[in-house]
């Protein structure tokens, strides 16, 4: 593809931007065009007037993830002259959590979900993910269609994360409204926000007082003793780490088997499995495609281009799991990718987040083993946006099908 870029008079350069259709379009495209031009660094647009830089060489990649001493992921320095109306600064901004963090408070935050993960039955997280998935099915499987974004993944993830985290009922319904208006957008998006922080933090409180088996009551009891902020901040980065991506390597992946023969045109002659589909679409199209942002503390020299300080530095996990230096084209059983990150802030969810994904594929395509796209696959929408690789809707059609029997 030929690569759109916007001139930079700051920089003497010009800056791709990644907000744009055709990058959502066409991202791999994109990629190959900015090595050939740039090499492993790449001077970027996050949104209009934020610029950056997209590393897409993975060993470069490895070596910054690895060098938090050089490369903190802490945004603090950054975003002070950052405009608050920025639309990537929700998901850039400083939070007193594992992921926003570094050194000592890093490690702080980091134990804590650690240890409140670790606690996870995956066992029990099977059994959980089959007892949602069935009654979301049983809602749409008479109609024979539907949008798996809204009417799927979205209700199964966002039921599946509360299981996890313990939260009952109505805490979970002001959480769901506080998120869908955060997706709204401006007023909206800043009474959501107020709404979903407000939420868990009674969340917080009520695992103070009564205590069950899950991921906040651990992060509660953990020996950091961690503050009402700070508990906080990360169950609601457990919502964000765990919906956004989740959702949208299912959608993905269900993309990649109703599409590839190798892993069955009516889903029943295939050869390959659902975790082999699942590690592909890791390898070649990770869900969040440029993320893993770090901070400069002082100007550095990396591959012969320097970077400035306080900016930016964001990996793209898509470009790097592709960069021809290390890639050999076989991607199944092969799980040397960066999807999940590497060094300190690798995702210490990747157990629960494999289960959670595999079940609820496997739910809906044991129920729905004819299930096939409604459109060309070629006609089929990229949500625009610089982190995540993201489909505006997966609609797909299946014979009618009475509701399934769900486990007592």
């Amino acid at each position: 593809m030929t690569l759109d870029v916007s001139p930079d008079s700051r920089l003497g350069s010009a800056r791709v931007p990644l907000y744009s259709t055709e990058f959502a379009a066409d991202p791999q495209g994109a990629y190959r065009a900015m090595r050939d031009r740039f090499g492993s660094l790449v001077p970027v647009d996050l949104v209009p007037g934020v610029p950056a830089t997209l590393v897409i060489g993975y060993r470069t990649a490895v070596r910054i993830l690895n060098d938090p001493d050089h490369f903190p992921a802490d945004p603090r320095m950054w975003q002070r002259d950052i405009p608050a109306d920025c639309p990537v600064l929700p998901m850039m901004c400083y939070r007193p959590n594992a992921i926003r963090t570094a050194g000592e408070e890093h490690l702080r935050h980091r134990q804590a979900t650690v240890a409140g993960l670790a606690g996870v039955d995956l066992h029990q997280l099977h059994r959980t993910v089959e007892g949602i998935a069935l009654p979301v099915i049983n809602t749409f499987c008479a109609d024979g269609s539907a949008d798996l974004l809204s009417q799927y993944a979205f209700p199964v993830i966002f039921a599946t994360i509360n299981a996890m985290l313990g939260v009952p009922d109505a805490i979970g319904g002001r959480v769901a409204t506080g998120m869908a208006q955060m997706f709204e957008g401006g007023d909206q998006a800043v009474e959501g926000t107020r709404m979903l922080e407000h939420a868990l933090y009674d969340l917080v409180r009520l695992k103070q007082v009564e205590p069950g088996d899950d991921v906040t009551t651990r992060l509660v009891r953990h020996p950091q003793r961690l503050t009402d902020e700070e508990l906080m901040n990360q169950v609601l980065t457990l919502y964000g780490a765990g919906i956004e991506p989740t959702l949208n390597l299912i959608l993905n992946t269900v993309r990649v088997m109703l599409t590839d023969p190798r892993f069955g045109g009516d889903l029943l002659g295939g050869s390959l499995s659902t975790r082999d589909a699942l590690d592909e679409v890791l390898y070649t199209d990770p869900p969040m495609a440029n993320f893993c942002t770090t901070y400069p503390r002082q100007p550095i020299l990396v591959d012969d281009v320097w970077l400035p300080a306080h900016q930016p530095v964001v990996i793209s996990m898509a470009a790097c799991n592709n960069d021809p230096a290390i890639g050999t084209g076989n991607f199944l059983d092969n799980r040397a990718h960066l999807a999940w990150s590497t060094g300190p802030h690798g995702c210490p969810a990747r157990s629960p987040a494999y289960l959670i994904a595999q079940e609820a594929i496997d739910q809906l395509l044991d129920a729905l083993p004819e299930l096939q796209l409604a459109v060309p696959a070629d006609e089929l929408v990229w949500r625009p946006g610089p982190f995540h690789r993201a489909l505006a809707g997966l609609p797909v059609v299946f014979p009618r099908t009475a509701a399934l029997a769900v486990p007592g």
